[in-house]
């Protein structure tokens, strides 16, 4: 016994694929996914710092600590964390590919202010590095992001409880060929 389709929906195989995207103006007839694959950065970058701003939020709460931190002030604290080594300021911008020093500076001074960060002058270089509160947030953080994300995409992911690594090695070899292509198309932009 076939299903029939109910005579009020139209059939799919013959309807045109609609795209999803943010700004219909800017779909190309040369590059149309191009349009999907820029909304879904929109969408997912939105949702990866509303993320991260919650996480650590609960991660605060954890430790009994507040500070209000924004997506750059944490992506600053867990990059000037990361192994345990003091960083220049070029660094931390490298790092993040941020080209405003002055936002990564702010975020810098911000977590001086909240103690999770200190600075340190050596020579002309200021290195930052983190406290033990910083610390001890990156790791409330880190407990935080198992719980809440790292469960939730191994149940995800299938039976086996197990993160398909492939697969997200995948998307993030893919995302930072995107990232170069847009850094370039940036570089490219300024002439124009």
């Amino acid at each position: 016994m076939t299903k029939q389709q109910p005579d009020h929906l139209p059939e799919r195989a013959n309807q045109p694929h609609k795209r999803i995207v943010s700004s219909s103006h800017l779909v190309s007839e040369r590059a149309a996914e191009l349009s999907e694959v820029e909304y879904g950065l929109i969408v997912a970058s939105n949702a990866f710092g509303m993320w991260m701003v919650k996480a650590m939020v609960a991660a605060m709460a954890e430790i009994d600590l507040s500070a209000d931190l924004g997506v750059l002030d944490i992506l600053c604290l867990h990059s000037v964390n990361h192994r345990g080594r003091a960083k220049k300021l070029a660094d931390i911008c490298f790092k993040l590919n941020v080209e405003d020093s002055h936002t990564v500076n702010y975020a810098l001074k911000k977590l001086v202010k909240y103690g999770l960060v200190q600075s340190e002058k050596q020579g002309k270089e200021v290195f930052y590095d983190t406290t033990k509160s910083g610390e001890a947030l990156c790791m409330a953080y880190r407990d935080i992001r198992e719980s809440c994300l790292v469960d939730e995409y191994a149940a995800f992911d299938g039976t086996s409880g197990k993160l398909n690594a492939a697969s997200l090695s995948d998307v993030a070899r893919q995302l930072r060929l995107l990232s170069g292509l847009y850094d370039q198309a940036a570089r490219s932009a300024t002439s124009f």
